[in-house]
């Protein structure tokens, strides 16, 4: 289960765009609070905290607690606004949950036992198509990963949904279709091999096919001859 993370906030007295310029020049970042059939709530965050929590990779599957004045909310963040050009936060959405609501996360995939692979011991490279799965969970107990077993796996295989162990309790987002998370291809090299292989092969046939082809017109010709020979008899 993924930790519960707890930031510390002020309220917002005024809203608007030279508001929100004034709190990020003092290093603050704009958010809001919504959701849970109630008023929306409009804080701001020091933004070097919030920086070092996006590093991580887990800030947008965990439950953050946000503290205003000594009370705390519970909220799951939905989206993060950056600047196209400096790619400084801007602006936050959480959402309100309650303790034990139903939510849906996005939670990365982390691939384990790659040396009981015989694909990857081949060489084969592991293509991966979905670094995170969208999962339907307990907010209380939302997974860190979801942890993908990669033994007897072999060069051409895929590995789809319905193959991977979800975390207890959490159930696919998508349930309609039974989508790939990850293939194993084969590398260049091998596939370079292949293909001079099969070409060889097809090189070799097309000889001994002019060569089964250059006997059969030897031998309509001599036939041919012989028959000449024989009328003029």
């Amino acid at each position: 289960m993924s930790e519960q993370l707890t930031l510390s906030a002020e309220a917002r007295d005024r809203a608007g765009k030279g508001a929100s310029r004034h709190l990020r020049r003092e290093g603050r970042v704009p958010a809001v609070i919504y959701g849970n059939n109630e008023e929306p709530t409009s804080i701001h965050l020091e933004e070097k905290v919030l920086v070092k929590q996006l590093r991580t990779g887990h800030f947008m599957n965990q439950v953050v607690m946000i503290d205003v004045g000594g009370k705390a909310t519970r909220t799951l963040p939905k989206d993060v606004q950056f600047h196209p050009v400096t790619d400084r936060p801007l602006h936050v959405d959480f959402l309100r949950i309650s303790e034990h609501a139903t939510v849906t996360v996005a939670v990365p995939v982390r691939f384990v036992n790659e040396e009981q692979s015989p694909g990857l011991k081949k060489g084969g490279v592991l293509n991966v198509v979905r670094h995170d799965l969208d999962l339907v969970v307990d907010a209380a107990e939302i997974p860190e990963d979801v942890v993908i077993d990669l033994s007897g796996y072999d060069v051409g295989d895929s590995i789809h949904i319905s193959a991977v162990t979800l975390p207890k309790g959490a159930k696919s987002a998508i349930e309609d279709r039974d989508f790939t998370v990850a293939t194993l291809v084969a590398p260049s090299s091998l596939k370079g091999e292949a293909a001079a292989t099969g070409g060889g092969e097809a090189a070799e046939e097309g000889a001994e096919g002019e060569a089964e082809g250059e006997g059969e017109a030897a031998g309509e010709t001599e036939g041919q001859a012989e028959g000449g020979e024989a009328s003029e008899g």
